[in-house]
């Protein structure tokens, strides 16, 4: 393999559309963790170097309205204090059309608000609204966005949990496929909107962000492999999941080898921060427990460490 200096040296170089490209076809999962306070910025990029692992850091408005990342500019700004592009880059998750108390969102502002900040990628999710308008509005970010050499992220399906109210019985939802994305649709959305990546529902579903349930484990979840599978077939586009944490491990180690290039955690290291910090009070034990946390997924439960490397050498391929 090789040497660290060179390895970086063309991570560093590549655009993170490349990059995802290559763990796409080689089936090469790129973690997206979830900076849902300021401080969990410092702990993702220091342990995705320490084990040579790609991946991405992101923010979505929930961890802003609802947590402690205070504004997208904040979490730029301490995001620049560690920034290592063979390693990491930063991504705006959850930019809803409708967000999940039925309000309208500004997105269009909120997005060129990011882009002008630098943010590598970033996410617009209509899927809340029709098939039609949401690849409008997917259309329109798309411009706008690849006019910034920016790829973007966008969504199809219903992926349930942030919703007001319990989640519907899980059981039931993935036997009835409520919500899973429809084949045919996926396939005319991403002809018709040329997005890079898309968020599927595929049976993951999100992590309360509100109320007594934002500190409960979340349920058990698993993946309709066949059904990603015929997505990827006819999009042949990097696939996202959202709702990353809780799901089979068996099940997300299938999905990988089906075309999910993508996961974006944010519930596990979330929970893991606070917890820490309402026991001890302690920003930097708070921090450790997020590096444990990240360590354990990376290692032990994804098995991606090193794939910095492995993604470098196919790159100059």
């Amino acid at each position: 393999m090789y040497h660290k200096e060179k390895y970086e040296r063309i991570l560093s170089e590549s655009s993170l559309d490349e990059i995802m490209r290559k763990a796409f076809e080689v089936h090469i999962l790129v973690p997206a963790f979830n900076v849902a306070y300021l401080p969990m910025v410092k702990p993702i990029v220091e342990v995705l170097m320490e084990l040579k692992c790609f991946g991405l850091l992101e923010v979505a408005l929930p961890d802003i309205e609802k947590f402690g990342a205070q504004s997208f500019s904040a979490v730029k700004q301490e995001y620049e204090k560690y920034e290592n592009k063979a390693y990491t880059r930063l991504h705006l998750d959850h930019v809803p059309v409708i967000d999940e108390d039925g309000d309208f969102v500004d997105w269009n502002n909120l997005i060129q608000k990011v882009l002008d900040l630098g943010y590598d990628s970033v996410m617009i999710d209509g899927s809340r609204l029709g098939l039609e308008e949401n690849i409008d509005v997917t259309k329109k970010v798309v411009k706008l966005a690849h006019a910034h050499r920016v790829p973007v992220e966008a969504e199809l399906g219903a992926i349930y949990g942030h919703e007001k109210g319990p989640l519907p019985p899980y059981e039931e939802l993935f036997r009835s496929s409520k919500g899973f994305t429809d084949v045919e649709e996926a396939k005319r959305f991403v002809k018709e909107t040329g997005v890079d990546w898309l968020s599927v529902a595929i049976g993951n579903v999100h992590g309360a962000i509100s109320g007594a349930a934002k500190d409960e484990k979340k349920v058990n979840a698993r993946l309709n492999i066949e059904h990603l599978a015929k997505i990827v077939s006819v999009t042949n586009v990097p696939i996202v999941l959202h709702g990353g944490s809780g799901i089979e491990r068996e099940s997300v180690l299938a999905g990988i080898k089906n075309g999910v290039t993508k996961i974006n955690i944010g519930t596990a290291i979330r929970q893991a921060y606070e917890k820490e910090l309402r026991k001890t009070g302690r920003i930097e034990s708070s921090q450790n427990m997020v590096k444990e946390e990240i360590r354990q997924l990376i290692v032990d439960y994804y098995g991606i460490r090193g794939s910095a490397e492995k993604l470098a050498a196919l790159l100059q391929e």
